[in-house]
């Protein structure tokens, strides 16, 4: 178990989206959160309270979380200075990040000397089986995104929090690191071995009551060329019953690729659909999430009516809005 609360540590984040981790946690788990550590050049911020080390310490926390997700999920070697003071403190350090913990040298030393615990969130903890597609019991839906990191976690766990209110069965099932931390448990599935990440989402989402319904927290983008195979596992793995499809609209191009514009909702939805029906050729797209985090009330709600109108499905933000009108729709299947 990963003790809290949390020291949320954004290092030198060059952008608010590189701190997501920490972003999520703060946003989904507040009272696990007492502060934020920042180094020279952080260009993230989460309106959380500043903290030295010693400050979190005297404050309570228990865990240093790596809250950034960066490229490729590196630990930086400008991080490592804090990193080891932190261990030598007492405190224990949990990681979503490819690069892990226990594979630096430094860090285990440390860790070893003062008696700390590094936790590696992405690091599979069961030998996952390949997919056989057989069809489950119980329900499921996915969020596919036009570009990773626009908010499809965030959809996921709002669209459980208003199944929950309406009464609804239903469990958010966590795919990414981020996930993992705020629910603690899922699959690391970028992690996987290709071979087994749809045999890791069929183990995900196992045969349950046919009114429930499995939230699988959604990855990359079937139009992001880097992240394309994990959204491929997800669609096939998990064989949604339903698609919400996920937006973000100030976007100038694909996340860390700048020569890739966006596709359209109708693109995604169409190619998004014709795959999903390959493993459930029952599936059908029933809404839009769109993140409106860069834009005022007003542009937002012209938008979201905008998007409404031309694709004829209930669109909402569902971190601004609540997702309770994408749990209608599920309802209503």
């Amino acid at each position: 178990m990963i003790q809290t609360p949390y020291l949320l540590f954004l290092g030198d984040a060059p952008d608010h989206l590189s701190a997501k981790v920490a972003q999520g946690i703060k946003d989904w788990r507040p009272d696990n959160a007492v502060g934020q550590f920042r180094m020279d050049g952080c260009k993230a911020d989460l309106g959380l309270t500043d903290m030295t080390l010693a400050e979190a310490q005297a404050a309570g926390a228990k865990t240093l979380v790596i809250g950034v997700a960066n490229r490729g999920g590196k630990i930086s070697a400008a991080w490592k200075e804090v990193l080891v003071q932190a261990l030598n403190m007492g405190f224990d350090i949990a990681s979503g990040l490819h690069n892990l913990l226990r594979d630096e040298a430094d860090l285990v030393a440390a860790a070893e000397k003062s008696g700390a615990t590094l936790h590696d969130v992405r690091v599979p903890s069961v030998e996952y089986p390949i997919a056989d597609g057989v069809k489950r019991r119980g329900k499921r839906v996915l969020a596919v995104g036009t570009d990773c990191s626009v908010g499809k976690m965030y959809t996921g766990l709002a669209l459980d929090e208003a199944m929950r209110e309406k009464g609804m069965k239903s469990s958010f099932r966590a795919t990414g690191q981020t996930g993992i931390l705020i629910t603690g448990e899922g699959v690391p599935l970028d992690a996987v071995i290709a071979d087994f990440m749809a045999g890791a989402v069929e183990y995900l989402t196992p045969d349950n009551d046919d009114d429930h319904w499995d939230i699988i927290e959604g990855q990359g983008s079937l139009f992001h060329v880097s992240y394309s195979g994990v959204t491929m596992a997800l669609i096939h793995g998990g064989q949604p019953d339903a698609l919400i499809l996920s937006h973000e609209p100030t976007r100038e191009h694909m996340r860390g690729l700048p020569g890739y514009s966006l596709p359209s909702l109708e693109a995604l939805r169409d190619l998004s659909l014709q795959l999903a029906q390959v493993a459930n050729p029952d599936c059908k797209v029933v809404g839009i999430s769109v993140n409106t985090y860069h834009m005022s009330e007003e542009e937002a709600l012209a938008y979201l009516q905008e998007v409404e109108d031309r694709m004829g499905l209930p669109t909402c933000d569902p971190f601004r809005q609540g997702a309770a009108r994408l749990a209608d729709a599920l309802a209503a299947l």
